[in-house]
């Protein structure tokens, strides 16, 4: 996005982009959805933002049932569970690679590897829940800004906004980016009954126990208390979808990773995967494909709904600021605790997808997955070394890895 917006089409400049995706990291849900309806927004209004948001998300939905009816229906045939299990195991590497990557960026001083690792022993170890793990950290990181601003680490991206493109002056005085206090209500409103109206319907229709309802609010909760990108929403969904509800198995999520990686679209889209299978395997009295089908709409109007309504609330005042130091350690501080949550992930997917016998203990809050060590399948350890290899060493397309780990695993299944 940056590459198209900033440099090649020029549409907005460096220093307006980096305000924006800082807004959007500060915002529960998917940064980069938030981002592009920002920037929809910014150039052409509301109407800028809902076709930005839309398009950005439409062409993935439809890919990505095909894709969940496919695993849910045929998941046990060998061929495609061989493709799954590469795709899985290629996945492992992408999460490492994610993780030393994000880290690289955030983890700048004593006090933000703190938090990596306060939040990493919080989610992983402890089992607690994943918004006080995050916006306890918001807060840690304001508080210390305002006593020992010395030990905190500002991301230079809240800097101000520096020669860009013509369209960034058009978009400082154009009435539409001036926040009033009328249009905030009226946005707040509308919003709010966008989002509900339809999910209240599907929870009158079939009742608070049903699992669409379930997903409802499920999902909708995870849209207010998600921060940090895509990883750190799976981290939450899987902590909930596996051992709160019982609707996936680990090796579900780790598969539903593979394919949000392998297909265009937002990373994100793996929470549609996650909807659809938990309405198909418990579908009640529905047939299990209409449940996958609604499961999947449900889940992605909770999880992509409220993006509108959080940027078209607060873009206008967002504007208005820049360089906002507290902010900005605030903003450290999440990033910090993201860091956490991405390697809390990337060891249970680890436990998960190189040892074919795994066990739990449950010392506090949560079951702890941990591995029985005679039993590494080395294949899967061969994928996922390659896979980190060409994105860390060779900064390969995510895309292409994935696909390639889906591919040797196909292979391997077909000659074993």
């Amino acid at each position: 996005m940056h590459e198209e917006l900033v440099d090649r089409r020029r549409w907005i400049g460096e220093g307006r982009f980096l305000h924006a995706l800082s807004f959007c990291m500060l915002l529960p849900g998917p940064e980069a959805q938030q981002l592009a309806i920002y920037v929809g927004w910014l150039l052409h209004k509301t109407r800028g933002g809902i076709v930005a948001g839309v398009a950005f998300v439409l062409p993935s939905f439809f890919l990505m049932l095909v894709l969940s009816w496919t695993y849910a229906a045929h998941g046990e045939v060998d061929w495609i569970e061989g493709l799954f299990a590469g795709l899985s195991a290629g996945v492992l590497g992408m999460v490492v690679a994610a993780l030393l990557r994000i880290g690289g960026r955030s983890l700048r001083n004593a006090f933000a590897v703190a938090m990596a690792a306060a939040s990493l022993l919080s989610i992983f170890v402890i089992g607690v829940p994943f918004p006080i793990v995050v916006l306890g950290a918001a807060a840690l990181g304001y508080v210390v800004s305002r006593t020992r601003p010395d030990v905190v680490s500002v991301p230079a991206e809240l800097g101000e906004d520096d020669a860009g493109a013509a369209i960034d002056d058009v978009a400082a005085s154009a009435s539409h980016t001036q926040p009033s206090t009328r249009r905030a209500i009226k946005v707040l409103i509308v919003g709010l009954a966008v989002w509900w109206i339809p999910l209240l319907a599907v929870i009158a229709w079939r009742g608070r126990g049903d699992i669409l309802s379930q997903q409802a609010v499920f999902f909708s909760t995870a849209s207010l208390v998600t921060f940090g990108g895509a990883y750190a929403v799976l981290a939450y969904v899987n902590q909930a979808a596996v051992y709160r509800f019982g609707w996936l198995t680990p090796t579900d999520v780790v598969a539903g990773l593979g394919l949000a990686e392998s297909t265009p679209g937002p990373l994100i889209m793996v929470t549609q995967f996650v909807g659809f299978l938990a309405a198909y395997r418990f579908h009640g009295d529905l047939t299990p494909v209409v449940a996958g089908v609604l499961g999947s709409i449900v889940t992605v109007w909770a999880t992509f709904a409220p993006c509108f309504l959080w940027i078209f609330l607060g873009a206008p005042f967002v504007e208005r600021i820049r360089g906002h130091r507290r902010l900005g350690a605030a903003l450290g501080a999440v990033t910090a605790a993201v860091v956490g949550v991405i390697a809390s992930l990337a060891l249970t997917f680890g436990v998960n997808v190189l040892f074919d016998g795994v066990f739990y203990r449950e010392p506090f809050l949560i079951p702890i997955p941990l591995p029985r060590l005679g039993t590494v399948d080395p294949w899967a350890a061969v994928i996922a070394t390659a896979a980190f290899v060409a994105l860390r060493r060779f900064g390969l397309n995510p895309a292409l890895v994935a696909v390639g780990c889906g591919v040797v695993g196909l292979v391997h299944a077909l000659v074993a």
